[in-house]
């Protein structure tokens, strides 16, 4: 991967309580073109930023330093970490969420990823989707971002494959996502949405065992 361009964000600020980036958030930008996001991305009356913006052609800006903290995450949590704008470094990709993800776009996001997790020795667990940290709120990268592609990269926490409960109920979803990292105050209906958009995003109906299935904490039901 080239150097990214460097497009200065007025949109940041400094890490509290002298954090490092432990964290990468992956955003869709929901907005008609690369340029467009970038526009408000930069622009101080938005009061959002990010890290860095993926075009659809794989290339790639910077806006704003790692080492400092841009406002893409709002409010939500993810493990233990409540205040993910202070602990993690966020990226946008050109994409409206209706769509696949380009191979350009993925090439360069893989490659990006690559070097920050070197960089920073982020785990891949901690690779997650703006919905993952923000049930009910979020929803990018969406349903067609190919998380198994960065998983079989070693570019994220790989999904589990035991055998779901026989009775699944809400209780222990919620313990088994929590154990997963989805610590967010949220209802049930919206973890349930959380979880399947980042393994199952085309399911529907009811809690069913595969929904537990790749969450990968069989202890948690046996």
């Amino acid at each position: 991967m080239t150097a990214p361009l460097w497009h200065p964000s007025p949109n940041f600020g400094a890490r509290r309580l002298g954090a490092k980036p432990d964290m990468v958030v992956i955003h869709y930008t929901a907005m008609s073109s690369a340029e467009a996001a970038l526009e408000r991305l930069c622009d101080p009356q938005a009061e959002v930023s990010a890290h860095y913006l993926i075009g659809a052609d794989g290339h790639v800006w910077q806006m704003v330093a790692e080492i400092a903290r841009a406002w893409h995450a709002g409010a939500g949590s993810w493990q233990d970490v409540i205040d993910v704008n202070s602990r993690s470094i966020g990226i946008e990709l050109d994409n409206p969420g209706d769509r696949p993800f380009p191979e350009p776009l993925m090439n360069a996001l893989e490659s990006l990823l690559r070097a920050i997790l070197g960089r920073w020795a982020i785990p891949r667990d901690r690779v997650i989707g703006h919905s993952d940290m923000a049930p009910g709120r979020k929803h990018d990268p969406g349903p067609h971002f190919d998380w198994e592609r960065l998983e079989q990269a070693g570019l994220a926490g790989k999904r589990g494959h035991d055998i779901g409960p026989g009775n699944p109920n809400p209780d222990t979803f919620r313990a088994v996502a929590r154990r997963a990292g989805y610590t967010a105050d949220v209802d049930d209906d919206a973890l349930l949405a959380a979880v399947r958009l980042r393994y199952r995003p085309f399911a529907t109906g009811p809690l069913s065992p595969e929904d537990y299935t790749p969450l990968g904490h069989t202890a948690l039901w046996t």
